[in-house]
């Protein structure tokens, strides 16, 4: 059995599939929910502020906490660095609460190399044309960067296999909808109810029965 009772759900995205925006609803609708603030070497885009929406960092402080092996996960992604400290996450779970991390696929294979139960989310557009426009109409990058973008985004998608469940954000209402019931689903799993109820468990004479092997 884990030692921890809370789930990490990492959801994994093209940018411009709007994954911020699911994500923050999602922490609306859950309040107990803790978001991962990622560290990133990368200038805040328009409207975000430093330990809210990332923690912004020089390369040299990101570089210094990789070598110190505070980080989780990290990976250099559009020629900047991003990556998730180690001692929040683990800080959650311990007591019992649910984790998620925006994140990208390298690093969502990272994560899984220390947590293999952590859910994996991954958010498609309903077509490129849908994410180019996504990306042209939020007006946080020059063209040059949306191109980078869309040129990243196909290998980005076509590692949508290493997670547990697809969504396609065509219908932001139905993609959140969606989002929330994997979660609650989540956490009716064995392992999850078993730690978040030992007593009970204990009290029922519950205990998992190991799978025999196939000769």
């Amino acid at each position: 059995m884990a030692s921890y009772s809370g789930n990490i759900f990492m959801v994994v995205a093209p940018s411009g599939a709007g994954k911020s925006s699911l994500v923050n609803a999602l922490l609306e609708q859950n309040p107990t929910m803790v978001l991962s603030i990622s560290c990133t070497t990368r200038t805040p885009r328009p409207g975000e502020e430093d330990k809210k929406h990332y923690r912004f960092v020089s390369t040299q402080d990101f570089q210094a906490m990789r070598d110190r092996d505070d980080m989780l996960e990290w990976a250099e992604v559009h020629g900047n660095f991003y990556g998730t400290p180690r001692d929040r996450v683990q800080e959650t779970l311990t007591a019992g609460s649910d984790i998620i991390l925006e994140i990208d696929w390298q690093g969502a294979r990272q994560v899984r190399t220390h947590y293999p139960e952590a859910v994996g989310i991954f958010i498609l557009p309903p077509s490129i044309d849908a994410l180019a426009d996504r990306l042209k109409n939020r007006g946080q990058d020059s063209p040059q960067v949306i191109a980078r973008r869309l040129l990243a985004a196909g290998g980005e998608m076509a590692h949508a296999s290493d997670c547990e469940y697809v969504i396609i954000n065509q219908e932001f209402s139905t993609a959140l909808s969606q989002l929330g019931q994997i979660v609650a689903a989540t956490r009716l799993r064995y392992t999850t109810q078993e730690s978040r109820h030992a007593d009970l468990f204990t009290q029922l004479g519950i205990r998992k029965i190991p799978s025999t092997p196939t000769l």
